[in-house]
């Protein structure tokens, strides 16, 4: 199974998000950016396949510009044994939605013949979750949304356990399929100096999009960005009859 892996480059999650003065976006210049974490998962358990003999090849895929091969070195430091970076302009990546990675995801795939593909199930900047059901319907493949565990299901199937809420679901898809990682479906590795020092040999495959033929227009117009409310200080009662007395005032409680 040859196992194609989406990471996204994205402000680092430790980093407080501070909106432009203009609102026309968040401020990303000068800030530390890394690997989408829910994409950190998918790739570990990509990784973990091949070091279980179930996957042949991991190779790690990122659309942005050009700093998103930092991510994709990562990739290859945490045991991804290729990379391919889609390359547009700094401008358009920040424009990029969900759809146009899906639609460059699908070309790849049908590129390259890929047996699965693991994304993130969702980046923790747009927080649109979007991209793996997309790309599972352009490519006319089952999904399994929400991983929460990964296992050989037999006759060229997996079985993949998903949470809901209502608990858990257990589901068996057919390969060629697409996966989307939940939070608890593995912790990811750590990149050690000798594999970070291996992955600047191992080949990262550069293409321009418009050697994909992807049309990458913005179908939407992001507005304004503006910052959540400040949430008012509490305070605090000496007793209960001091509670009901203040919810009273407040009206919630009728007296």
């Amino acid at each position: 199974m040859k196992i194609l892996v989406g990471v996204k480059r994205v402000v680092d999650y430790a980093v407080k998000i501070r909106v432009k003065p203009d609102r026309s976006g968040v401020v990303t210049e000068g800030v530390q950016h890394s690997m989408n974490p829910f994409d950190e998962i998918a790739l570990e358990e990509a990784v973990k396949l091949k070091e279980k003999k179930l996957a042949t090849e991991v190779v790690a895929f990122s659309l942005g510009g050009p700093k998103s091969a930092e991510v994709l070195r990562t990739a290859l430091a945490k045991g991804a044994d290729k990379a391919i970076h889609v390359q547009v302009s700094d401008d358009e990546a920040g424009k990029l939605e969900s759809f146009h990675v899906a639609k460059t995801l699908q070309k790849i795939v049908e590129q390259e013949k890929f047996d699965a593909v693991f994304l993130g199930k969702q980046a923790i900047d747009d927080d649109s979750s979007q991209t793996a059901p997309i790309l599972a319907g352009l490519l006319d493949w089952p999904q399994a949304l929400y991983a929460s565990k990964v296992e050989e299901g037999g006759s060229g199937h997996m079985k993949v356990t998903r949470e809901i809420d209502g608990g858990l679901d257990t589901i068996k898809v057919k390969v060629p399929f697409v996966l989307s990682a939940d939070l608890r479906l593995n912790e990811p590795r750590y990149a050690t100096l000798p594999n970070i020092m291996k992955a600047k040999k191992k080949p990262l495959k550069n293409i321009p999009i418009k050697d994909l033929g992807v049309d990458i227009t913005p179908q939407t117009e992001t507005v304004e960005v503006t910052e959540p409310p400040v949430r008012k200080a509490g305070g605090f009662v000496e007793d209960v009859s001091a509670l009901v007395a203040k919810l009273k005032e407040k009206g919630f409680v009728k007296a």
